[in-house]
Protein backbone atom coordinates (compact mmCIF):
# COMPACT_ATOMS: atom_id res chain seq x y z
CA UNK A 1 0.00 0.00 0.00
CA UNK A 2 1.11 3.40 -1.10
CA UNK A 3 1.42 6.42 1.42
CA UNK A 4 0.74 6.54 5.26
CA UNK A 5 -0.78 3.14 7.23
CA UNK A 6 -4.88 3.11 7.22
CA UNK A 7 -5.93 5.10 10.21
CA UNK A 8 -9.43 4.59 11.94
CA UNK A 9 -10.64 7.37 13.85
CA UNK A 10 -13.84 8.84 15.30
CA UNK A 11 -15.02 11.94 13.09
CA UNK A 12 -17.86 13.45 15.35
CA UNK A 13 -16.89 17.09 15.04
CA UNK A 14 -15.68 18.37 12.05
CA UNK A 15 -14.76 22.81 11.32
CA UNK A 16 -14.97 24.25 8.15
CA UNK A 17 -12.87 27.43 7.84
CA UNK A 18 -13.04 29.86 5.27
CA UNK A 19 -9.31 31.91 5.54
CA UNK A 20 -9.82 35.68 5.57
CA UNK A 21 -8.91 38.63 2.74
CA UNK A 22 -5.52 39.88 4.18
CA UNK A 23 -6.55 43.57 3.72
CA UNK A 24 -9.68 45.67 3.69
CA UNK A 25 -10.84 46.75 -0.13
CA UNK A 26 -13.82 48.67 -1.23
CA UNK A 27 -16.07 46.05 -1.12
CA UNK A 28 -15.22 44.66 2.09
CA UNK A 29 -18.53 45.43 3.21
CA UNK A 30 -19.80 43.00 0.88
CA UNK A 31 -18.64 39.66 2.29
CA UNK A 32 -19.87 37.07 0.05
CA UNK A 33 -19.38 33.27 1.27
CA UNK A 34 -17.87 31.04 -1.17
CA UNK A 35 -20.55 28.25 -1.63
CA UNK A 36 -18.23 25.09 -1.47
CA UNK A 37 -17.80 25.66 2.03
CA UNK A 38 -21.14 25.73 3.14
CA UNK A 39 -21.86 22.91 0.57
CA UNK A 40 -19.41 20.69 1.85
CA UNK A 41 -20.47 21.59 5.53
CA UNK A 42 -23.59 20.63 4.31
CA UNK A 43 -22.90 17.68 2.83
CA UNK A 44 -20.67 16.17 5.67
CA UNK A 45 -23.75 17.19 7.98
CA UNK A 46 -25.65 14.71 6.06
CA UNK A 47 -23.20 11.66 6.70
CA UNK A 48 -23.81 12.56 10.38
CA UNK A 49 -20.76 14.25 11.46
CA UNK A 50 -21.10 17.56 13.67
CA UNK A 51 -20.18 20.15 11.62
CA UNK A 52 -19.85 24.27 11.71
CA UNK A 53 -18.59 26.27 9.18
CA UNK A 54 -16.36 29.69 9.84
CA UNK A 55 -16.33 32.72 7.13
CA UNK A 56 -13.62 34.84 8.25
CA UNK A 57 -14.95 37.80 6.52
CA UNK A 58 -18.38 37.56 7.85
CA UNK A 59 -17.27 37.09 12.00
CA UNK A 60 -14.52 35.72 14.21
CA UNK A 61 -14.20 32.08 14.66
CA UNK A 62 -15.60 30.45 17.30
CA UNK A 63 -12.25 28.69 18.89
CA UNK A 64 -13.81 26.92 21.21
CA UNK A 65 -15.91 24.84 19.17
CA UNK A 66 -12.91 24.66 16.38
CA UNK A 67 -10.23 23.41 18.70
CA UNK A 68 -12.58 20.68 20.34
CA UNK A 69 -13.00 19.51 16.65
CA UNK A 70 -11.60 16.08 15.46
CA UNK A 71 -10.59 17.60 12.32
CA UNK A 72 -10.14 21.25 10.62
CA UNK A 73 -10.74 21.93 6.81
CA UNK A 74 -9.79 24.91 5.41
CA UNK A 75 -10.21 26.52 1.89
CA UNK A 76 -8.35 28.94 0.81
CA UNK A 77 -7.53 31.39 -2.54
CA UNK A 78 -4.15 32.22 -3.41
CA UNK A 79 -4.43 35.79 -1.69
CA UNK A 80 -5.70 34.39 1.61
CA UNK A 81 -3.12 31.58 1.78
CA UNK A 82 -0.74 32.70 4.40
CA UNK A 83 -3.66 32.95 6.68
CA UNK A 84 -4.96 29.67 5.81
CA UNK A 85 -0.95 28.71 6.45
CA UNK A 86 -1.15 30.15 9.89
CA UNK A 87 -4.30 28.53 11.15
CA UNK A 88 -3.27 25.56 10.26
CA UNK A 89 -0.02 25.92 12.52
CA UNK A 90 -1.98 26.94 15.16
CA UNK A 91 -4.26 23.66 15.25
CA UNK A 92 -1.36 21.25 14.36
CA UNK A 93 0.15 23.04 16.97
CA UNK A 94 -2.84 21.31 19.06
CA UNK A 95 -3.03 18.04 17.39
CA UNK A 96 -5.74 18.87 15.20
CA UNK A 97 -5.88 16.74 11.65
CA UNK A 98 -6.34 19.57 8.86
CA UNK A 99 -7.38 19.17 5.33
CA UNK A 100 -7.19 21.73 2.95
CA UNK A 101 -8.54 22.73 0.08
CA UNK A 102 -10.17 25.66 -2.68
CA UNK A 103 -7.77 27.06 -5.73
CA UNK A 104 -4.62 27.80 -4.18
CA UNK A 105 -3.75 24.32 -2.54
CA UNK A 106 -5.05 23.18 -6.06
CA UNK A 107 -2.52 24.20 -7.87
CA UNK A 108 0.21 23.80 -4.97
CA UNK A 109 -0.34 21.04 -2.89
CA UNK A 110 3.26 20.19 -2.00
CA UNK A 111 3.45 23.79 -0.57
CA UNK A 112 0.16 23.26 1.43
CA UNK A 113 1.17 19.98 2.50
CA UNK A 114 3.89 21.42 4.73
CA UNK A 115 1.09 22.82 7.15
CA UNK A 116 -1.78 20.36 6.17
CA UNK A 117 -2.53 16.41 6.52
CA UNK A 118 -4.06 16.28 3.28
CA UNK A 119 -4.91 18.24 0.18
CA UNK A 120 -8.64 18.19 -1.86
CA UNK A 121 -7.79 18.99 -5.17
CA UNK A 122 -10.40 20.42 -7.54
CA UNK A 123 -13.65 19.77 -7.02
CA UNK A 124 -14.30 18.25 -3.33
CA UNK A 125 -17.68 16.71 -2.73
CA UNK A 126 -17.14 13.05 -3.77
CA UNK A 127 -13.40 13.31 -3.18
CA UNK A 128 -13.81 15.11 0.56
CA UNK A 129 -17.14 12.54 2.19
CA UNK A 130 -14.21 9.37 0.45
CA UNK A 131 -11.56 10.88 2.49
CA UNK A 132 -13.95 11.10 6.07
CA UNK A 133 -14.97 7.63 5.17
CA UNK A 134 -11.30 6.05 4.94
CA UNK A 135 -10.16 8.14 8.04
CA UNK A 136 -12.99 6.75 10.29
CA UNK A 137 -13.31 3.07 9.05
CA UNK A 138 -10.18 3.01 6.74
CA UNK A 139 -12.71 2.41 3.56
CA UNK A 140 -12.12 3.22 0.76
CA UNK A 141 -7.82 2.69 0.51
CA UNK A 142 -6.35 6.19 0.80
CA UNK A 143 -4.69 5.42 -2.91
CA UNK A 144 -7.83 4.64 -4.37
CA UNK A 145 -9.35 8.74 -3.14
CA UNK A 146 -9.02 10.28 -6.57
CA UNK A 147 -8.25 13.79 -6.20
CA UNK A 148 -6.08 13.53 -2.63
CA UNK A 149 -2.59 14.65 -2.28
CA UNK A 150 -0.66 13.50 1.01
CA UNK A 151 2.31 12.74 3.08
CA UNK A 152 3.86 9.74 4.18
CA UNK A 153 5.47 8.93 7.30
CA UNK A 154 8.73 10.03 5.69
CA UNK A 155 7.90 12.79 4.01
CA UNK A 156 6.96 11.19 0.64
CA UNK A 157 4.53 13.46 -2.01
CA UNK A 158 1.61 11.45 -3.08
CA UNK A 159 -0.83 13.07 -5.87
CA UNK A 160 -3.63 10.67 -6.47
CA UNK A 161 -4.95 10.82 -10.12
CA UNK A 162 -7.35 13.77 -10.70
CA UNK A 163 -11.03 13.27 -9.89
CA UNK A 164 -13.38 14.00 -13.11
CA UNK A 165 -15.63 16.66 -12.87
CA UNK A 166 -19.13 15.70 -11.55
CA UNK A 167 -22.02 15.32 -14.47
CA UNK A 168 -25.03 17.32 -14.49
CA UNK A 169 -26.91 14.81 -12.67
CA UNK A 170 -24.63 14.30 -9.97
CA UNK A 171 -24.96 18.36 -9.62
CA UNK A 172 -27.95 18.11 -9.26
CA UNK A 173 -28.06 14.95 -6.25
CA UNK A 174 -26.29 17.68 -4.62
CA UNK A 175 -27.62 18.67 -1.11
CA UNK A 176 -29.01 22.68 -0.76
CA UNK A 177 -26.23 24.43 0.87
CA UNK A 178 -27.35 24.75 4.79
CA UNK A 179 -26.21 28.54 5.14
CA UNK A 180 -27.61 27.82 9.06
CA UNK A 181 -24.33 26.24 9.53
CA UNK A 182 -22.00 29.25 9.06
CA UNK A 183 -21.21 30.41 12.44
CA UNK A 184 -23.09 33.76 13.24
CA UNK A 185 -25.23 34.11 9.42
CA UNK A 186 -27.47 36.55 9.24
CA UNK A 187 -30.28 36.44 6.93
CA UNK A 188 -29.69 39.93 5.96
CA UNK A 189 -26.49 39.09 3.76
CA UNK A 190 -25.50 38.46 0.47
CA UNK A 191 -26.82 34.89 -0.43
CA UNK A 192 -25.08 33.06 -2.62
CA UNK A 193 -26.85 30.49 -5.14
CA UNK A 194 -24.41 28.34 -7.48
CA UNK A 195 -26.72 27.17 -10.78
CA UNK A 196 -23.76 25.94 -12.92
CA UNK A 197 -19.85 25.36 -12.91
CA UNK A 198 -17.26 25.78 -15.89
CA UNK A 199 -16.37 27.97 -18.56
CA UNK A 200 -15.11 27.22 -22.19
CA UNK A 201 -13.50 30.51 -21.74
CA UNK A 202 -9.90 30.79 -21.62
CA UNK A 203 -8.66 34.21 -20.35
CA UNK A 204 -5.06 34.07 -19.49
CA UNK A 205 -5.34 35.17 -15.99
CA UNK A 206 -8.50 33.02 -14.58
CA UNK A 207 -7.80 29.69 -13.06
CA UNK A 208 -11.50 28.90 -13.39
CA UNK A 209 -11.10 26.09 -16.19
CA UNK A 210 -8.23 24.76 -14.52
CA UNK A 211 -10.40 23.59 -11.58
CA UNK A 212 -14.09 23.36 -13.12
CA UNK A 213 -13.34 22.67 -16.50
CA UNK A 214 -13.96 24.24 -20.38
CA UNK A 215 -17.32 23.21 -20.57
CA UNK A 216 -20.82 24.42 -19.10
CA UNK A 217 -22.26 22.19 -16.63
CA UNK A 218 -25.66 22.71 -15.39
CA UNK A 219 -27.77 22.14 -12.77
CA UNK A 220 -31.73 21.71 -13.84
CA UNK A 221 -34.31 24.19 -13.37
CA UNK A 222 -35.35 21.82 -11.00
CA UNK A 223 -32.88 22.05 -9.02
CA UNK A 224 -32.73 25.31 -8.91
CA UNK A 225 -35.95 25.84 -8.36
CA UNK A 226 -35.98 23.97 -5.30
CA UNK A 227 -33.21 25.46 -4.09
CA UNK A 228 -34.62 29.46 -4.39
CA UNK A 229 -37.30 28.56 -2.94
CA UNK A 230 -35.35 27.33 0.39
CA UNK A 231 -33.40 30.52 0.19
CA UNK A 232 -36.67 32.66 -0.02
CA UNK A 233 -37.58 31.01 3.20
CA UNK A 234 -34.78 31.26 5.01
CA UNK A 235 -33.18 34.95 4.20
CA UNK A 236 -34.01 38.53 3.08
CA UNK A 237 -30.90 39.86 1.69
CA UNK A 238 -30.07 40.22 -1.79
CA UNK A 239 -29.42 36.30 -4.18
CA UNK A 240 -25.90 36.18 -5.91
CA UNK A 241 -25.95 33.58 -8.44
CA UNK A 242 -22.16 33.29 -8.47
CA UNK A 243 -21.56 31.13 -11.39
CA UNK A 244 -19.13 32.27 -13.58
CA UNK A 245 -21.68 32.88 -16.41
CA UNK A 246 -25.13 33.33 -15.48
CA UNK A 247 -26.61 33.66 -18.80
CA UNK A 248 -24.13 31.24 -20.38
CA UNK A 249 -27.26 29.28 -21.97
CA UNK A 250 -29.59 31.74 -22.84
CA UNK A 251 -32.60 29.55 -23.57
CA UNK A 252 -31.87 27.55 -20.11
CA UNK A 253 -31.95 30.80 -18.44
CA UNK A 254 -34.95 32.26 -19.88
CA UNK A 255 -36.18 28.93 -18.87
CA UNK A 256 -35.39 29.72 -15.14
CA UNK A 257 -36.04 33.12 -15.26
CA UNK A 258 -39.76 32.23 -16.50
CA UNK A 259 -39.86 29.55 -13.85
CA UNK A 260 -38.88 32.27 -10.98
CA UNK A 261 -41.18 34.90 -12.53
CA UNK A 262 -44.17 32.23 -12.21
CA UNK A 263 -43.20 31.36 -8.46
CA UNK A 264 -42.71 34.72 -7.34
CA UNK A 265 -39.12 34.42 -6.91
CA UNK A 266 -38.52 37.55 -8.04
CA UNK A 267 -36.79 39.51 -4.63
CA UNK A 268 -33.52 41.18 -5.46
CA UNK A 269 -30.84 39.24 -7.01
CA UNK A 270 -27.50 39.47 -8.83
CA UNK A 271 -25.51 37.67 -11.45
CA UNK A 272 -21.78 37.55 -13.16
CA UNK A 273 -22.57 37.70 -17.09
CA UNK A 274 -20.86 38.40 -20.50
CA UNK A 275 -21.44 41.13 -22.41
CA UNK A 276 -22.96 39.14 -24.92
CA UNK A 277 -25.85 38.41 -22.40
CA UNK A 278 -27.06 42.14 -23.70
CA UNK A 279 -27.58 41.43 -27.00
CA UNK A 280 -30.50 39.06 -26.56
CA UNK A 281 -33.82 42.03 -25.80
CA UNK A 282 -36.12 39.06 -24.51
CA UNK A 283 -33.53 37.48 -22.13
CA UNK A 284 -32.90 41.15 -21.25
CA UNK A 285 -36.43 41.92 -20.07
CA UNK A 286 -36.70 38.08 -18.56
CA UNK A 287 -33.69 39.40 -16.37
CA UNK A 288 -35.19 42.70 -15.35
CA UNK A 289 -38.93 41.09 -14.41
CA UNK A 290 -37.27 38.42 -12.49
CA UNK A 291 -35.56 41.05 -10.22
CA UNK A 292 -32.17 41.25 -11.54
CA UNK A 293 -30.76 44.02 -9.46
CA UNK A 294 -27.55 44.50 -10.82
CA UNK A 295 -25.10 42.46 -13.39
CA UNK A 296 -21.21 41.83 -12.78
CA UNK A 297 -19.22 42.30 -15.81
CA UNK A 298 -15.72 41.44 -16.81
CA UNK A 299 -15.08 44.25 -19.15
CA UNK A 300 -11.40 44.00 -18.25
CA UNK A 301 -10.13 46.74 -20.52
CA UNK A 302 -10.66 49.36 -22.59
CA UNK A 303 -7.92 49.05 -24.78
CA UNK A 304 -8.53 46.81 -27.71
CA UNK A 305 -4.96 45.28 -27.50
CA UNK A 306 -5.43 43.95 -23.99
CA UNK A 307 -8.75 42.57 -25.11
CA UNK A 308 -6.88 40.28 -27.11
CA UNK A 309 -4.08 40.01 -25.35
CA UNK A 310 -6.33 38.85 -22.10
CA UNK A 311 -7.74 36.34 -24.39
CA UNK A 312 -11.75 37.51 -23.87
CA UNK A 313 -13.24 37.81 -26.90
CA UNK A 314 -15.28 40.62 -26.77
CA UNK A 315 -14.55 44.31 -28.23
CA UNK A 316 -15.05 47.84 -26.98
CA UNK A 317 -18.15 47.76 -28.83
CA UNK A 318 -19.49 45.01 -27.52
CA UNK A 319 -18.50 46.81 -23.86
CA UNK A 320 -20.50 49.83 -24.70
CA UNK A 321 -23.39 48.31 -25.97
CA UNK A 322 -24.22 45.72 -23.55
CA UNK A 323 -23.75 49.09 -21.06
CA UNK A 324 -26.59 50.45 -22.65
CA UNK A 325 -28.86 47.50 -23.31
CA UNK A 326 -28.45 47.05 -19.86
CA UNK A 327 -29.54 50.98 -18.83
CA UNK A 328 -32.18 50.84 -20.90
CA UNK A 329 -34.06 47.66 -18.89
CA UNK A 330 -32.99 49.59 -15.53
CA UNK A 331 -30.50 46.93 -14.43
CA UNK A 332 -27.30 47.94 -12.83
CA UNK A 333 -24.11 47.53 -13.72
CA UNK A 334 -20.58 46.53 -11.70
CA UNK A 335 -17.84 46.74 -13.72
CA UNK A 336 -14.77 45.00 -13.98
CA UNK A 337 -11.56 46.03 -15.30
CA UNK A 338 -7.51 44.77 -15.18
CA UNK A 339 -4.79 46.59 -15.84
CA UNK A 340 -1.06 45.92 -16.35
CA UNK A 341 -1.13 44.14 -19.31
CA UNK A 342 1.89 44.49 -21.71
CA UNK A 343 -0.23 46.59 -23.79
CA UNK A 344 -1.70 48.50 -21.01
CA UNK A 345 0.60 51.78 -20.11
CA UNK A 346 -0.02 54.24 -17.31
CA UNK A 347 -2.96 56.13 -19.34
CA UNK A 348 -4.90 53.61 -19.83
CA UNK A 349 -6.05 53.99 -16.22
CA UNK A 350 -7.39 57.83 -17.19
CA UNK A 351 -9.07 56.26 -19.78
CA UNK A 352 -10.69 53.86 -18.31
CA UNK A 353 -11.97 55.79 -15.04
CA UNK A 354 -13.31 58.42 -18.14
CA UNK A 355 -14.61 55.44 -20.30
CA UNK A 356 -16.39 54.13 -17.23
CA UNK A 357 -17.84 58.01 -15.81
CA UNK A 358 -19.04 58.30 -19.28
CA UNK A 359 -21.13 55.46 -19.71
CA UNK A 360 -23.20 55.64 -16.40
CA UNK A 361 -21.50 52.72 -15.19
CA UNK A 362 -22.63 52.61 -11.37
CA UNK A 363 -19.44 50.60 -9.86
CA UNK A 364 -16.40 49.26 -10.72
CA UNK A 365 -13.60 47.76 -9.90
CA UNK A 366 -10.11 48.58 -11.00
CA UNK A 367 -7.65 45.32 -10.29
CA UNK A 368 -4.14 44.73 -11.04
CA UNK A 369 -3.44 41.91 -13.01
CA UNK A 370 -2.23 38.95 -10.44
CA UNK A 371 -0.71 35.86 -11.71
CA UNK A 372 -2.83 33.28 -10.06
CA UNK A 373 -0.50 29.79 -9.88
CA UNK A 374 -2.75 27.36 -11.99
CA UNK A 375 -2.97 30.04 -14.78
CA UNK A 376 -1.04 30.55 -18.33
CA UNK A 377 -0.06 33.96 -16.94
CA UNK A 378 1.95 32.85 -13.84
CA UNK A 379 3.37 29.91 -15.91
CA UNK A 380 4.27 32.99 -18.44
CA UNK A 381 5.78 35.19 -15.42
CA UNK A 382 7.78 32.99 -13.32
CA UNK A 383 9.71 31.36 -16.51
CA UNK A 384 10.74 34.70 -17.52
CA UNK A 385 11.70 36.20 -14.14
CA UNK A 386 8.80 38.53 -13.49
CA UNK A 387 7.56 37.91 -10.77
CA UNK A 388 8.63 39.95 -7.79
CA UNK A 389 7.81 37.33 -5.15
CA UNK A 390 5.80 35.33 -3.69
CA UNK A 391 3.89 36.89 -0.68
CA UNK A 392 0.58 35.09 -1.24
CA UNK A 393 -1.12 38.05 0.54
CA UNK A 394 0.00 40.41 -1.73
CA UNK A 395 -1.98 38.01 -4.67
CA UNK A 396 -5.42 39.72 -4.24
CA UNK A 397 -5.31 42.07 -7.23
CA UNK A 398 -4.63 45.40 -5.46
CA UNK A 399 -0.90 45.12 -5.19
CA UNK A 400 1.48 44.74 -8.13
CA UNK A 401 2.83 41.73 -8.46
CA UNK A 402 5.26 40.92 -11.04
CA UNK A 403 7.18 43.40 -13.45
CA UNK A 404 4.77 45.23 -15.72
CA UNK A 405 5.53 46.09 -19.22
CA UNK A 406 5.13 49.91 -19.87
CA UNK A 407 4.87 51.00 -16.26
CA UNK A 408 6.96 49.95 -12.72
CA UNK A 409 4.79 47.71 -10.72
CA UNK A 410 4.58 51.10 -7.82
CA UNK A 411 2.94 53.24 -11.01
CA UNK A 412 0.87 50.26 -11.37
CA UNK A 413 -0.34 50.17 -8.09
CA UNK A 414 -0.73 53.44 -6.86
CA UNK A 415 -2.16 54.57 -9.66
CA UNK A 416 -4.92 51.84 -10.20
CA UNK A 417 -5.47 53.26 -6.47
CA UNK A 418 -5.99 56.88 -7.86
CA UNK A 419 -8.20 55.81 -10.60
CA UNK A 420 -10.64 53.99 -7.65
CA UNK A 421 -10.53 57.11 -5.88
CA UNK A 422 -11.20 59.50 -9.14
CA UNK A 423 -14.12 57.46 -9.78
CA UNK A 424 -15.87 57.62 -6.28
CA UNK A 425 -15.39 60.99 -5.79
CA UNK A 426 -17.40 63.75 -3.89
CA UNK A 427 -19.00 64.31 -7.43
CA UNK A 428 -20.14 60.55 -7.62
CA UNK A 429 -21.42 60.44 -3.83
CA UNK A 430 -22.76 64.07 -3.66
CA UNK A 431 -24.76 62.89 -6.98
CA UNK A 432 -26.39 59.97 -5.19
CA UNK A 433 -27.11 61.92 -2.56
CA UNK A 434 -28.98 63.94 -3.93
CA UNK A 435 -31.04 61.49 -5.70
CA UNK A 436 -31.69 59.98 -1.48
CA UNK A 437 -29.84 57.00 -3.12
CA UNK A 438 -27.94 56.28 -0.05
CA UNK A 439 -26.65 52.95 -1.11
CA UNK A 440 -24.43 54.08 -3.73
CA UNK A 441 -23.49 57.11 -1.64
CA UNK A 442 -22.49 54.82 0.87
CA UNK A 443 -20.52 52.61 -1.76
CA UNK A 444 -18.80 55.98 -2.63
CA UNK A 445 -17.75 57.19 0.43
CA UNK A 446 -16.70 53.93 1.83
CA UNK A 447 -14.50 53.67 -1.69
CA UNK A 448 -12.95 57.06 -1.21
CA UNK A 449 -12.13 56.58 2.46
CA UNK A 450 -10.57 52.63 2.16
CA UNK A 451 -8.38 54.41 -1.12
CA UNK A 452 -6.81 57.21 0.88
CA UNK A 453 -6.40 55.11 3.70
CA UNK A 454 -4.23 52.47 1.62
CA UNK A 455 -2.53 55.53 -0.06
CA UNK A 456 -1.74 56.98 2.73
CA UNK A 457 -0.34 53.39 4.18
CA UNK A 458 2.21 53.09 0.68
CA UNK A 459 3.07 56.66 1.49
CA UNK A 460 4.55 55.94 4.95
CA UNK A 461 5.42 52.06 3.90
CA UNK A 462 7.75 53.99 1.09
CA UNK A 463 9.19 56.65 3.99
CA UNK A 464 10.12 54.39 6.23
Amino acid sequence: MKGPEKICMSMKRISFIEAGAPGSHIFSKFPVARVGTVLLSTILKEKGHEVKAFIEDISSPDWKFIESSDFVCISTLTSTAIRAYSLSKRLKAKGIPVIMGGAHPTFMPEEALQYADFVVRGEGDFTLPELMSCLDCGSPAIETIQGLSYRDSAGKFFHNPDRRLLKEEELDSLPVPDFSLVHNWKPSLLYSVSTSRGCPFACRFCSVIHIFGKKYRFKSSGSVLKELMHVSSVSNGTRFFVDDNFTANRERSKELLRVMIAEKLTSDWTAQVRTDAASDPELLRLMADAGCHTVHIGFESVNPGTLRHYNKKQTLEDIVGSIRAFRDHSIHIHGMFVIGADTDDVDVIKRTIDFAVHNGIDTIQLMALTPLPGTPLFKEMKESGRLLHSDWSKYDAHHAVFRPALMSAKTLQIETLKGMGRFYSWEYILKHLAKLDLHYAGIGLYGKTTVNKTLRRIRRHSAA
